[in-house]
């Protein structure tokens, strides 16, 4: 009696449930947390009455490197990194060498703000944009009136 099993519950053999786990672990995508790091960069975005506050981590890029752009309604920012570093030894082979190129590109969509007035500073490795927002002049308020 004690050996009753519930309805829809059956037991696995211990075989049958290392072959599932050994398969879950080769079937996951090991590279899926670093996709996201590699081809992109951290932001945070704050709201103000009157502005869009941005911040986003490039860090090791120069101001030359980064590029931003506003196209209507998308704000755009792109960072290129070419590096090259290289240490020889005359007498020998090549001891190391490390090449890092990539493109980092993120757009976020921002209507209704004034492009002519963003401002952005880079220090230390953070992009700080001011993006002020421009007056909806599409939104009108309708009275209800009680007279119809």
């Amino acid at each position: 009696m004690f050996d009753l099993i519930p309805f829809g519950k059956r037991r696995e053999d211990a075989f049958g449930q290392l072959v599932k786990s050994f398969n879950d672990v080769f079937s996951d995508d090991w590279f899926t947390s670093f996709k996201g790091s590699l081809t992109s960069f951290k932001t945070d975005i704050r709201e103000t009455e009157q502005s869009y506050l941005l911040e986003a981590e490039l860090p090791g890029f120069q101001k030359e490197d980064i590029e931003i752009s506003y196209a209507e309604p998308y704000l755009t920012i792109k960072a290129v990194r070419k590096e090259d570093h290289s240490v020889d030894n005359q007498d020998e082979q090549v001891v190391r060498r490390e090449r890092r190129y990539g493109e980092y590109t993120r757009s976020f969509y921002v209507p209704d703000i004034h492009a002519d007035g963003i401002n952005a500073s880079l220090k230390d490795g953070v992009l700080n944009m001011e993006i002020p927002k421009q007056p909806n002049q599409r939104t009108k308020r309708i009275q209800i009136r009680e007279d119809i």
